[in-house]
């Protein structure tokens, strides 16, 4: 087990995942991923969530390590997703009498991942209810939709700990920490924008709530536990919640066949960084993370979405990013568009189609078309969209 102490009372008994190649079958995690679980020994004691079912083992090994004889009275139920409640089966298994906490939503879930009579073994608790342990009492505070429906996060007010479900989570084993150099922004933003980005309102209902509370630490359900000055996480939170961006400069985004846009990307990356834009960012789409270009197209407020055509539509890396986009309510950016076709153009009509289809997109007025190789027209119609995208 990752040696972290919360305090006396509140141990850490979640279980690292280094073996992992896709969180949720998708996203790349070179660094692993980290399912937190607490639990709060006092007159009672209560589980706070178990982990995926991939590392049940260990995690139940951790529990009674830290249990060290006693029997759990309550398991609360933050979030219904299997890599946090993945184990709820086989810890009912051993701790039968254990008490179920969730919330109306969770227990209409429950049976559809473990099917069983429940009836008598849960306690239902609804906004600003409490649960008193002896000297530690937990509030809850409900979630939904950051980023399920039954989603809650409660706050133990004698240590002041924000217990907060996928909110502020990251990206990486914890066992990894160490060794990390990029702090705690670069992987939490790529988690944010591609996990829980879609809910930018719900998120800020939630930091509405936390604004009330005196909170010293943030214990997430991935990720390491936060502590000291929590500002810069909250106001990290705000802004990427807000769809505002986080930095100036542009995102230089493309999908090339055989490599014609591929050099055009560059071209228009050299001419940004001439005309002065403080930072170019380029995403291979067809070979970099897709979730890595997300995060970047979210991060900064511009972007050049460049693409060949094909099959007389968008090259598919392209349309897979475009689709992301839409879905992750990208928002509030600006845009320019080039398109490669040789002989029946069609990528930029169908980008227009899809930024159209998004809140508060500007799109730059020239929409340029290379014909093949690049050629001096087509660097001169890069420059003309510099100047627009930059002026903007």
């Amino acid at each position: 087990m990752t040696d972290i102490r919360i305090s006396d009372s509140v141990r850490y008994v979640g279980v690292d995942d280094t073996t992992i190649d896709l969180f949720e079958s998708q996203y790349v995690v070179p660094e692993g991923v980290s399912y937190n679980a607490y639990v709060i020994l006092d007159e009672k004691v209560a589980v706070l969530d178990t982990s995926d079912r991939r590392t049940a083992a260990e995690w139940l090994e951790n529990l009674e390590q830290v249990l060290a004889g006693r029997k759990p009275d309550y398991l609360v139920i933050h979030h219904l997703e299997p890599d946090h409640a993945g184990s709820i089966g086989l810890f009912l298994e051993k701790y039968p009498d254990t008490t179920l906490v969730g919330n109306a939503k969770t227990f209409q879930m429950l049976p559809k991942f473990f099917p069983g009579d429940y009836t008598g073994r849960t306690v239902t608790v609804k906004e600003g209810d409490t649960l008193s342990l002896g000297s530690h009492t937990l509030t809850f505070v409900m979630a939904p939709m950051v980023h399920w429906p039954e989603v809650m996060v409660s706050y133990e007010s004698s240590e002041k700990i924000l217990f907060s479900a996928d909110g502020f989570g990251k990206f990486g084993a914890l066992c990894k920490e160490a060794e990390n150099e990029e702090g705690w922004d670069c992987e939490a933003r790529r988690y944010y924008f591609n996990i829980v980005g879609k809910y930018g309102g719900q998120v800020q209902a939630l930091l509405k709530k936390a604004a009330a509370l005196d909170i010293r630490t943030i214990c997430p359900l991935h990720g390491p536990i936060l502590t000291g000055d929590l500002s810069h996480y909250l106001h990290q939170y705000d802004i990427w919640s807000r769809y505002e961006p986080e930095d100036e400069g542009v995102l230089v985004a493309y999908a090339s066949i055989h490599g014609n846009t591929a050099k055009a990307a560059r071209i228009m990356a050299e001419i940004l960084q001439k005309k002065g834009c403080p930072k170019v960012a380029m995403a291979d789409l067809c070979r970099d993370d897709q979730a890595e270009a997300v995060e970047d197209a979210f991060r900064y407020g511009k972007m050049v979405a460049m693409s060949s055509t094909y099959d007389a539509g968008l090259f598919p890396a392209m349309d897979h990013f475009m689709a992301h986009l839409r879905d992750k309510t990208y928002r509030n950016r600006t845009v320019a568009l080039i398109e490669n076709g040789s002989w029946a153009p069609a990528a930029a009509r169908i980008m227009r189609g899809y930024l159209e289809a998004m809140k508060n997109i500007t799109i730059c007025p020239t929409v340029h078309t290379i014909q093949g190789a690049v050629k001096d027209v087509d660097i001169a119609a890069m420059e003309k969209i510099a100047d627009e995208l930059l002026a903007n």
